[in-house]
C-alpha cells in the first residue's frame, strides 16, 4: 500500500466550541473549516498542523459512531487518516492481506474527500481512514 502522509487524526468531541478554545487560544492552531457531514451523522472541525490536519468529530445525533464511540471511551483521538493515491486500490490490497474492511467501497467525506475505514480488529485496535481527493476536485 502507497501511503503518501497522515491526512489527518480524528479526535471525538462533545462540543466543537467547548473544544476550540485549546486548540486556538493554547495551541495558537486556526480552524479553518467546520462542515456537517450528514450520511455520518457527524460535525467536523479542521485545523493545519504542517502538511497533516486535526479534525473534530461532534456527533450530531445519539444515533451516530461518534456519539457511540464517546459513550463507550469518553472524548479522545478516534482515528488516524493516511491518504493514498487510490481509496480502492488500498481496500483491495488490505482485504488481499487479510485486513477486515469496514467499507468495502470508497464512500464521500468531509473537505470532498473520498474515504473509507479498515477494522480495527484487524488494525492493531486503531481504527484506520484511507482517503484520497474525491472525483470532483
Amino acid at each position: 500500500m502507497e501511503i503518501t502522509h497522515i491526512e489527518h487524526l480524528g479526535i471525538a468531541v462533545k462540543s466543537i466550541e467547548e473544544s476550540l478554545p485549546y486548540y486556538e487560544q493554547v495551541l495558537g492552531l486556526k480552524c479553518y473549516n467546520i462542515e456537517v457531514v450528514e450520511d455520518q451523522k457527524v460535525r467536523t472541525a479542521f485545523f493545519k498542523v504542517g502538511q497533516t490536519k486535526i479534525e473534530l468529530l461532534e456527533p450530531t445525533s445519539e444515533e451516530s459512531t461518534i456519539a457511540k464511540f464517546i459513550e463507550k471511551k469518553g472524548e479522545g483521538v478516534h482515528h488516524i487518516a493516511f491518504a493514498v493515491p487510490s481509496v480502492a486500490d488500498a481496500l483491495a490490497e488490505a482485504e488481499e492481506k487479510g485486513v477486515k474492511l469496514i467499507d468495502k467501497a470508497p464512500r464521500a467525506g468531509a473537505e470532498g474527500l473520498d474515504i473509507a475505514f479498515l477494522h480495527p480488529k484487524s488494525t492493531g485496535s486503531v481504527l484506520t481512514e484511507l482517503c484520497m481527493p474525491g472525483q470532483g476536485k
